[in-house]
Order: structure tokens, then sequence, then C-alpha cells
């Protein structure tokens, strides 16, 4: 059996002396321990050497394709046709092409492995005319040549530009809106009605920068910046301002600021259009999907584009909020829907209901988009102009739902309502743990002297109550007995005056002036008197 080897400093076909001791694969390393072992076992039979690094590449290049090169095809028919033995190869790959092309009986097991496992190890006393300095300098050089070959670096797949761009852009619009607002705040003591009457900064500085003193605007000639009116109404309030004046040194460092606000725009608008071309070329699906803007800054968060490509769809849905994650994980609220794709036009041009949804299924199709862009070969923006018209689709759906009419039985379908998830946090009760009494004995004492006391006072309420009872029931019967005590003596008064009457009649002139009531005791003696009189 032929063994094919292939190292950094060329290809090496070993011949196999001793078959049998191949089949024990798990003792195989230790006739591999020393130079002379391995001998024993293998010997070199051709050595083909590589003439410079650039053929090494070349050679590894098409082996790491699973191709042939040409000089390998010139071994193997040159060596291997003529011995008429199987051939070991590391790679299955390889030796399925070698059988095509070549036809050539290939072997491919654990045994082969092993076998190059230990050619390897003992390389340097198997392949004679080959220094260990020659080789590991071969290695180091081939192993550069390899790496710059599969990175295939290209200067439009460069996607650090774009994150420098970006990051450009974002730093210059925030310092034209400090010297924007500062011009305005400088020349509004001069002329303050110039502000309101032009809203658009760049038209506010270039007008500035040609007129300078309010003075000046009678005779200027502002029609290449302004339309008539503004240009009339602005020479009217120039006559009737109540601004100070100022001098010609406050004028000069204005209209200075004044152009260097000018020619920040313009290098804007130029950095702008370079961070379209370097979108369409380097992430052309990701562009038609979000914007040039959005995109770039998808990728500036991530740190590149193949970063971003590592991502979920739910990550890049969210990312760009992550304080608001965060703060809403911590305090167990609704998490946010959408980060840095929120300012994406297909999210901006819904309704606030729907932004949700949008935002999600954008960002699903967003993460196909960029992992297209990052690792295919196509640069085209089909795929990207495809979703993006099922996503416009699938709004439009969305928008009209409400919108249709529904008749027949299709509008009790309509009422049925909308399942809404609410987030309901429960939160672990620790009373139950324990059944010992919450309470210490200190209160439960307290607790039990403050009833007592309670049923002391009730009991003494309801022995008052009783009392006062008793009494108005006493009360009640001494009236009684009082009033029929008088009725008693209005008839014997009765009686008593019908008798004076026949025997002695009372004069009319001597009124009775004692209105107190008799006692009994007075009552019996009256009664007798009048008993003796008789």
């Amino acid at each position: 059996m032929l063994v094919l080897f292939e190292t950094s400093v060329g290809y090496a076909i070993f011949k196999v002396l001793n078959e049998k001791k191949l089949q024990e694969v798990d003792s195989l390393w230790k006739e591999f321990e020393t130079p002379e072992k391995a001998n024993k076992i293998v010997k070199l039979k051709h050595f083909e050497k590589f003439q410079d690094t650039a053929e090494a590449l070349a050679a590894f290049t098409a082996l790491m394709e699973g191709k042939i090169n040409k000089q390998l095809k010139k071994v193997l028919k040159k060596i291997v046709k003529e011995a008429h033995e199987p051939l070991a190869v590391a790679d299955a790959k390889l030796g399925g092409v070698i059988k095509e092309k070549l036809n050539l009986s290939c072997i491919h097991s654990p045994v082969v492995n092993e076998l190059m496992r230990g050619i390897r190890s003992q390389m340097d006393g198997l392949i004679p005319g080959v220094e260990p300095r020659e080789m590991a300098a071969m290695c180091l050089g081939l192993a550069h040549s390899l790496s710059r070959y599969r990175l295939k670096f290209s200067a439009d797949k460069v996607d650090t530009m774009i994150v420098q761009a970006i990051s450009l852009l974002d730093d210059l619009d925030k310092e034209l809106n400090n010297y924007i607002m500062r011009c305005r705040e400088w020349y509004g003591w001069h002329f303050p009605e110039l502000g309101k009457i032009i809203s658009d900064n760049l038209t506010y500085c270039k007008c500035l920068q040609k007129v300078g003193d309010r003075k000046n605007y009678a005779s200027a000639k502002l029609s290449e910046f302004l339309p008539e009116e503004v240009e009339a109404e602005v020479k009217a309030a120039a006559e009737i301002s109540m601004g100070t004046e100022v001098s010609e040194e406050d004028i000069c460092n204005i209209l200075h600021l004044c152009t260097q606000v000018i020619e920040i725009s313009e290098y804007r608008t130029q950095l702008y259009e370079y961070l379209q071309n370097r979108m369409m070329a380097i992430a052309p699906n990701v562009t038609v999907m979000v914007g040039e803007l959005v995109g770039a800054r998808l990728i500036a968060h991530a740190g590149s584009l193949l970063n971003l490509a590592k991502h979920a769809a739910s990550t890049v849905q969210i990312l760009g909020a992550e304080k608001a994650l965060f703060r809403a994980l911590k305090s167990r609220r609704d998490t946010p829907k959408y980060g840095l794709i929120y300012h994406a036009s297909l999210v901006g041009q819904t309704s606030p209901k729907h932004k949700g949804k949008i935002s999600r299924m954008l960002a699903a199709k967003t993460v196909l988009a960029i992992r297209y862009d990052a690792f295919g070969e196509d640069s085209s923006s089909a795929m990207g102009v495809e979703n993006r018209a099922k996503l416009e689709a699938r709004l439009r759906t969305l928008e009209d739902r409400g919108i249709r009419k529904i008749s027949g039985t299709g509008k009790a379908l309509a009422k049925t309502e909308k399942y809404e998830h609410k987030s309901e946090v429960k939160t672990y009760d620790p009373s139950g743990d324990s059944t010992l009494p919450t309470c210490s004995k200190k209160r439960k004492i307290e607790q039990v002297d403050k009833e007592d006391d309670i049923t002391e006072k009730k009991a003494k309420k309801a022995k008052i109550k009783v009392k006062v009872e008793e009494e108005e029931e006493e009360e009640e019967e001494e009236e009684e007995v009082v009033e029929e005590e008088e009725t008693s003596v209005k008839k014997k008064k009765k009686k008593g005056k019908k008798k004076h009457i026949k025997e002695e009649p009372l004069s009319e002139e001597e009124p009775c002036t004692s209105t107190t009531i008799p006692s009994p005791e007075k009552k019996k003696k009256k009664k007798k008197k009048r008993d003796n009189e008789d």
C-alpha cells in the first residue's frame, strides 16, 4: 500500500513495509516513537519538491477545493500507476477525485489517519534532504500566503470605511447644529427679524455671508437664495429693525463662522454620497431593506458586517435600545419592540399599533439580507427588492384590515376582541413557609389583657342597663299607685260635697285655696268629724 503525504515543501509518497501492524490501531503510535522504528513501518518512495511559495500555495488551494494539481497528477501517473497498489489519502474528497480522474483505488479510514499522524511526527527522519529550518520557513510562508488567499481581500468589501463614515456624519450633524445656533444668536443681536423670516439654516448663512451689515440689505440682490416675496419682506424688516448696532470686527467674525457652516454643510453632502456608494457596494440588500443610514448604523453598532450577520433577528430588532432593554428586565416591565430599526422607512410609515409587528418582520428579513451580503458571492440586490415588496404587501393588508367593509357572517367574526398579552408579575408570599405564630408572646399577652378589659367593660355596661331598667319599672309602678289614689280621693270628695250641700250649704264666695292633695290620715280624721257631727 502507498501513502500520499502532503507537506509545505512538496509531495511525498511512502511505501508501507509491514501492513500487519496497521491492524492494531490503538498501538500504532508506538511504532513511530523513534525514526528507526518508523523506517521499519514506512519507506520514502518518491518526493516531489516545490520550487517556491507560489507553487506551494497553488497546490494547497487546489487540494482544499478538492481538485488535483498538474504537478500531483504527474506524480500519481508516474509512480502509483506503475506500482498497481492502493493509495492511502488523508482527505476522502480528494480520494474520490483521484479515483474518478485517474482510475486509482484510494483508501481513507481511521487507520490511515493514525498512519499520517505517525509520519508527521517523524517527518524529519523519514524525508531526507530537507533541513528542519527550511521546513519551518516554508510552513510559515505558506501559512501567510494561504491566509491572504482565504480572506479574498477586496477594497470594495471593507466595512471599516462605513463605520468611520457614519460616525463622522453624526459628529458633523452635531457640530453643524452648534455652529448654526451660535450664528443665529450672534447675528440676532444685530438683525433679529431675519431669523424668523428665513427658517432654512444654509440659506440664512448664505444671505448673511453675502450682505453682512443690515444696512446693505436695501441694495443687495438675494434672488439667487430667496424668492421675491421673501426678499421684499427681508428688505422691509431691515429698514425697521430693532437690532443693535455692531462693529465691523464683529461682522467679520460672524461672516467667518458662516463660511465654516457652509463648508461643513457641503462636506456633509459629499460624505453622504460617499456613504451611499459604499453601502450599495458592500451591503446592497441591507440598503434596499432599511436604507443607507440605518444599515450603516447597524453595522457600526455591531462592529462589522460579519459580526452583525452572527446576530439573531430578535437582537437586530432591539439593537441600539440596550439601556431600555436592561431597565425593563430589571423592573420586570415590557421590553422594547425596536431600536435603531425604528428609523427605517417601512416602520415610519405604519400606524402606531402595527409598528411592533412590522419591526419584527423587517428585522427577520433584514437578517437574511445581512447574511446574504456578508457570505454570498453575488453582489446584486434582487433578494432585498423581493423581500421589501413582500413586507410592503403585508403592511398594506394590515393597514387595510380595519377599512374593508364586512358583510354577512363576517361581521360577527369582526366583533371578536383582539387578544392582548398583559404581563402580570407574581410575587412569592413567604408567609406560608413557617407554621410558627407571626406575633410574639408579649403581644399575645397584651391582646388577651385588652380582650379581658373589653369583656369587663361590656359586663359593667350590661349591669348598669339592668339597674336602670329596674328603676324605671319601680317609678312606673309608683306612678300607677299615685294615679289610683288620686282617682279614689276625687270620688270621696264628690260624695262629701253632696252631703254638705244637703245639710250646710257652702258659701259661694269662699274659693278653694288649697291645691295640695290630702294624705290618707287626714282623710280618716275628717271622716270621724263628719260622723260625730251627724
